[in-house]
């Protein structure tokens, strides 16, 4: 059986085993999430994440003395799968909000539908910004948050020349096109930038490139997980020593790299190294719960985490899960977290206290840098 379907058949088991519950005695909460395709490296860490905050949230009461149940459905991390999930989530099993970290072409598929369902949507990804919707809010970093610390860093280091590499969709492009700028606005020169599909596994032909152009630096921006993986792999075999930085991995798929991941430079909102009271207190309940199967905790399942609380937080402010009425809370509420406090208050945007890591020969990311409260910019200056 494969690690996917294990996750499924726990995550059936864990309702069968919840017993019966009226539907008007829960709150439901949808989780759309890539178990399968590029995003399912990182995935498992993500539904973690929001099954110990669902715990911890039903052993003190639930939400309005209501008990908080997950629905997971896998988006196969793509457009077509987000349909599916987005539509059989929504109309069918009826949820009263959604809450998920997903590729930017699954949120992209997803958000026609969530306008249409006119369902409470916090997308808890790091993507490429400027993506708006009155029932969406967003608590991860956008690049006007991540991409300055590493470009300064690196011009710092001496970097004059950079070449950029990413996957062919919103994200990939994205990210890169304002690195790009703002490598130009800081005096730095793009001398290539190359793009490959989502599901690519052979870099072969844009590392030659590289090597041929000899940048003084490289960065990156894949969608998350496998293809981050394959190509750092291949980059490194291909003897590739300039400066790394990586625009899209997490810490959790860094330590699935192993050794190849040693020097790249990451920025990001978490890395669990924080010292914080309120990191330690999640990293210890994360370990209790899940013990050996833990997946290591990152930037992208940390703000699930403080999602499935920002959206407890707005029901209790809204006294009710009623779309309307919990939709503006949503801005309001403050959630105390593993990453600090977190307030979407910015055009449906957080401004994050950011950190600029390398990550180590073990996995782990030394913090360089700290930059508190940066803010998210200009994102949706139309919605309220």
């Amino acid at each position: 059986m494969s690690a996917t379907k294990l996750l499924a058949a726990g995550l059936v088991a864990a309702g069968l085993f919840a017993g019966p519950a009226l539907a008007e005695d829960t709150i439901t909460i949808g989780i759309p999430v890539g178990l399968s395709g590029a995003n399912s490296v990182v995935a498992p860490s993500v539904v973690q994440s929001a099954e110990l905050a669902v715990e911890e949230i039903n052993a003190k009461g639930g939400i309005l003395g209501k008990k908080v149940v997950l629905e997971v459905a896998d988006d196969a991390s793509g457009a077509a799968g987000a349909q599916k999930a987005f539509d059989s989530l929504i109309f069918q099993k009826k949820v009263d909000a959604l809450i998920s970290m997903e590729t930017s072409a699954a949120r992209n598929a997803g958000l026609p539908i969530v306008n249409r369902g006119k369902v409470p949507y916090i997308y808890t990804s790091f993507y490429e910004g400027r993506s708006c919707s009155p029932f969406m809010y967003v608590n991860a970093w956008v690049p006007d948050q991540q991409v300055a610390p590493i470009v300064d860093f690196f011009n710092k280091e001496g970097a004059k020349t950079y070449f950029l590499i990413g996957s062919d969709y919103a994200f990939g492009r994205g990210m890169l096109a304002f690195t790009k700028e703002y490598i130009e606005k800081t005096g730095g020169k793009v001398v290539g930038d190359e793009y490959a599909p989502m599901d690519a596994t052979d870099w072969t032909a844009i590392l030659s490139k590289v090597k041929a152009a000899n940048p003084d630096a490289i960065i990156t921006s894949t969608a998350g997980g496998a293809p981050n993986v394959t190509l750092t792999k291949q980059l490194r075999a291909a003897g590739i020593k300039t400066l790394y930085g990586n625009l899209a991995v997490d810490e959790g798929t860094a330590k699935s790299m192993g050794s190849d991941a040693e020097g790249i430079y990451i920025a990001g909102s978490y890395f669990t190294n924080i010292d914080s009271p309120a990191n330690k207190a999640f990293l210890a309940a994360m370990e209790k719960k899940f013990g050996a199967d833990l997946k290591t905790p990152n930037d992208l399942s940390v703000p699930e985490y403080e999602a499935v609380y920002a959206y407890k937080a707005a029901v209790e402010k809204a006294g009710t899960t009623e779309a309307a009425k919990v939709i503006p809370a949503l801005g309001e509420v403050a959630v105390e977290g593993p990453r600090g406090t977190i307030v979407m208050n910015k055009q449906r945007h957080a401004p994050l206290t950011m950190y600029l890591g390398q990550v180590q020969a073990d996995g782990s990311v030394t913090i360089l840098s700290t930059f508190k409260d940066v803010d998210p910019g200009d994102q949706c200056p139309k919605l309220k």
